[in-house]
């Protein structure tokens, strides 16, 4: 019979690490979008990383910083009681940071292609940035949202190099299943490997699908 933990494990992470870039990434994309700081593109290079540095590079130096050895962790051990390496508040925190990029850039490009005129015309009527953004700027972005949505979130599914280094493969607790795959391959047990990797790649080709449709209208059409 099929362990389904990883599976269960998996859709958990991903659906908190979305949760949390969304709230992060909304600020971030906005500041982006409009501010003319010299730092701006310091902060979009760090943003930026992820997308190209090999996953195990980033697990390397999150397995230093995670470390119990390491200030920050023993710090958050200390005053929080958790502890990031070989746990599934670690893998959490390495998501975050490997998925940020993908939700923070079609954000911004959202925000970055709206006229400017939505902003000034708010802004008149003596709303605060916070209210244009809220009430303005994201209801005329939802492709952009739901883009940002999707990808991170199939993106975190997808994860394995992180994930190995920073989790292991506790079950239970850090067993996703991309691990899962890779330890039924090196049991020479293809056959759950398989069962594994048809579930993602039919659950990741049916969530990228339906973005596309919505975001190009063919499923309002297909209704009218």
């Amino acid at each position: 019979m099929m362990d389904w933990s990883p599976i269960i494990l998996t859709f958990k992470l991903a659906l908190i690490t979305t949760l949390i870039l969304f709230v992060i990434s909304i600020p971030l994309a906005y500041w982006l979008s409009y501010t003319r700081s010299k730092f701006k593109p310091v902060i979009e290079t760090i943003v930026s990383m992820p997308l190209v540095l090999p996953p195990t590079v980033l697990g390397f130096y999150l397995l230093l910083a995670f470390s119990p050895s390491n200030a920050f962790a023993a710090w958050v051990h200390d005053t929080l009681g958790l502890k990031l390496i070989f746990s599934f508040e670690g893998l959490v925190i390495a998501s975050i940071i490997y998925s940020l990029p993908f939700m923070v850039h079609p954000i911004q490009a959202g925000l970055a292609n709206l006229p400017q005129s939505l902003s000034e015309a708010s802004f008149v009527l003596g709303k605060s940035k916070r209210e244009t953004l809220l009430r303005i700027l994201l209801p005329n972005i939802k492709p952009a949202l739901l883009t940002g949505i999707v990808l991170s979130f199939a993106h975190t599914i997808g994860e394995f190099g992180v994930v190995l280094m920073i989790g292991g493969s506790i079950p239970d607790e850090t067993r996703v299943a991309s691990i899962a795959i890779y330890d039924e391959v090196e049991s020479m047990n293809y056959d759950a490997a398989n069962q594994y990797s048809l579930i993602l790649f039919i659950i990741t080709f049916i969530v990228l699908l339906t973005v596309y449709l919505i975001n190009g209208g063919y499923l309002k059409r297909f209704w009218k």
